[in-house]
């Protein structure tokens, strides 16, 4: 394998894929050159980067007879912008792959208008800032994201192969998301899966909501199961597990259902408790 080293510029990577009869184009890649994660490469090849044999490929799941011959062109780091600040972070967990971040309630996960500063990206790159070129020059080791208002881990990929790893993970839903809730009320019944399809509020496009897929073409089911935890005099303490991923789909299927979470500023009662 040849290669340039300058990552402020064009790198040229040449490689013989000699023991990769059967294999993806994507894995194989991957597996001669660990550098550049699987996701990394089909990107690559997505945006016709990679010749195959001296001719342009661009399908990343193409099966190899051995022996090809790939050339890729590496565009240049670019900039990322971000600022790193001197932000605390709640490591729960960390190893040489991934770490776990507790999030608190009032922080953006990562920057965009018109939050560029005070977030949990920006806090990472001070005290990680090795991290800057990790899944994306906005998002850098992002796995997944909670909303501004609500507290939680996150699990950060260190590299870009744990990145792919956890992300795919996430895709194949082999890691769970339980999240904890007071809603106003005494929910009935105790436990039950609220399957009901959420989509754009055609009122107000800020927020999301219930909308029968009849109605808008943009809905898209979304399932939240939950079971009660404990109850007070007018609240209860419940355990949501989404089982789909919508926007703010556990605040809309519990508000929906007439037990919405208790200080919800968009999808609350309006009224003191």
């Amino acid at each position: 394998m040849t290669t340039s080293l300058d990552s402020h510029s064009e790198q040229i990577i040449e490689v013989t894929l000699d023991d990769a009869r059967g294999d993806r184009l994507d894995h194989a890649l991957a597996t001669a050159v660990p550098d550049y994660s699987r996701m990394q490469w089909q990107r690559l090849i997505q945006e016709k980067r990679v010749t195959l044999n001296g001719r342009i490929t661009t399908k990343a799941s193409l099966r190899l007879n051995g022996g090809e011959r790939v050339t890729a062109v590496i565009p240049p780091v670019v900039e990322t912008g971000l600022v790193a600040e001197d932000i605390p972070l709640d490591v729960r967990y960390e190893d040489e792959d991934i770490l776990v971040v507790n999030k608190p309630a009032g922080m953006v996960t990562h920057p965009s208008q018109p939050n560029e500063q005070g977030t949990l990206v920006n806090a990472i790159l001070y005290h990680y800032p090795d991290l800057e070129g990790i899944g994306g020059e906005r998002r850098p080791g992002i796995v997944h994201r909670l909303d501004k208002h609500t507290s939680g881990l996150l699990i950060i990929a260190r590299n870009d192969r744990a990145l792919w790893f956890m992300q795919d993970q996430f895709k194949k839903r082999t890691i769970g998301k339980r999240y904890l809730a007071l809603v106003e009320g005494q929910i009935q019944p105790p436990a039950a899966l609220i399957d009901a399809p959420i989509g754009r509020d055609p009122n107000n496009r800020k927020k999301m909501a219930v909308i029968p897929p009849n109605v808008s073409a943009m809905s898209r089911r979304a399932r939240t199961r939950y079971e009660t935890v404990t109850r007070y005099d007018n609240f209860t303490l419940v355990a949501c597990a989404p089982l789909t991923g919508r926007t703010h789909q556990i605040r809309v299927h519990l508000a929906y259902v007439g037990y919405p979470i208790v200080c919800d500023h968009i999808y609350g009662r309006r009224k003191k408790s």
